[in-house]
């Protein structure tokens, strides 16, 4: 089984410093704070420090880079168009939701842009939360609706892209004698990352996903979001190979202890109203199962100690911002032991983070990452095998 890392670019802002909402934000900062088109008077705007980031990734050999979406950043599709002339051999994984564009023009945007970077651009398809952000987007169906709509919009792209004469009739799209004029052959369509824990989505990752990716959880709870994807596929009769991925921060230092008190000193810094302000976020109206999972690893607890989930894991960071809820803790050869047992349960593929962004994607790439092939060759010789009955 062949390992992937990714690293996750910050277009929300980087948490370089405590007192530096300007450049790069912070914990502190609310979203609208955090926006990434901010231009300082030298010319330097935040689109450059997003390329340094992405040239270290590719730089450290990362494979690619999450370009997350939010209502407050730059728009995924652009800034890959940026990077894609920034970075080699870097992967461009743009999160897109299908309520956003229609599968046509979605096709041929993604047509385009593997030319312009040779086939490096992948998606992260994400069906959406629901609730208020949801309908911020101006998108109020339901969340099984939201699932049926993302499965439509993945068929459809396969026989737009398939350049035959496509015509397709179903609940949310349609078109007639439609498709690219010419098939992509030389540049295929993005491998598909789709994202999701409940019933719905796993219906459509076996359907159409190449990695079925969720947030990270303690090793117990993230197997059985695999185990439960793998019954899925099984359901379809379908002999495809879907992969597993998993997003989670790391927070790696010389020592144990070193990394502990820096998590203990960036979670001092983050203010009360920070703290309510993602637990109001957490416990809001989401749909996101996902999101459900990773508030119920602390249910919202604010004591330091108390988010401690599992070895070398801390679950308290959903509750300071969106996202992954759990970061891995530790000097270099505990983060890559942690890897490595996530990968003996099935996950292949890793999208990574720290602050700030770039030079951790250096402290990362140099000093974990180099270790995680021997960590797995020792975790699985210690696996035992199953028994056979």
């Amino acid at each position: 089984m062949s390992i992937e890392f990714l690293w996750r670019l910050p277009v929300h802002g980087d948490g370089r410093n405590a007192h530096d909402q300007h450049t790069r934000g912070e914990w502190n900062a609310r979203p609208a704070h955090r926006v990434a088109p901010r231009r300082d008077e030298d010319g330097f705007a935040y689109i450059d420090y997003l390329a340094q980031v992405a040239r270290a990734a590719d730089i450290n050999h990362f494979h690619g880079a999450l370009i997350p979406a939010f209502r407050h950043t730059e728009e995924p599709w652009m800034v890959a168009a940026a990077l894609a002339r920034e970075t080699r051999r870097l992967r461009l994984l743009i999160a897109i939701q299908p309520w956003f564009i229609h599968p046509s023009y979605a096709t041929q945007m993604a047509a385009s842009l593997q030319r312009l970077s040779q086939g490096r651009v992948e998606w992260n398809v994400i069906t959406g939360g629901g609730g208020a952000e949801q309908e911020a987007y101006g998108d109020f169906i339901s969340h099984d609706q939201r699932y049926e709509r993302t499965g439509e919009f993945l068929d459809f792209i396969k026989g737009y892209a398939s350049g035959e004469p496509f015509t397709y009739e179903g609940k949310y799209y349609k078109v007639n004698e439609g498709g690219l004029t010419a098939p992509m052959t030389q540049y295929p369509t993005p491998r598909i990352w789709l994202a999701g824990a409940s019933p719905a989505a796993m219906h459509v990752a076996a359907r159409h996903g190449d990695i079925h990716l969720t947030w990270g959880e303690p090793l117990a709870k993230q197997k059985e979001v695999i185990d439960q994807a793998r019954r899925a596929l099984e359901a379809t009769g379908s002999e495809r190979e879907l992969g597993f991925g998993m997003r989670i921060d790391i927070l790696a230092r010389d020592t144990e202890e070193e990394a502990w008190a820096e998590l203990r000193r960036m979670y001092g810094t983050v203010t009360d109203q920070t703290l309510g302000f993602g637990h109001r976020r957490r416990t809001g109206a989401t749909e996101s199962v996902g999101a459900q999972r990773q508030f119920a690893l602390h249910g919202g607890a604010r004591d330091f100690d108390s988010l401690i989930v599992g070895p070398n894991l801390w679950s308290g960071m959903s509750s300071v911002r969106g996202g992954p809820g759990c970061v891995i803790v530790g000097n270099y050869e505990q983060v890559a032991q942690r890897l490595a047992e996530y990968v003996d349960i099935g996950v292949s593929h890793f999208i990574l983070a720290s602050n700030p962004h770039l030079e951790e994607a250096y402290r990362v790439g140099e000093e974990v990452l180099p270790l995680v092939p021997q960590a797995v060759k020792r975790q699985l010789a210690s696996t035992p095998e199953p028994a056979i009955a």
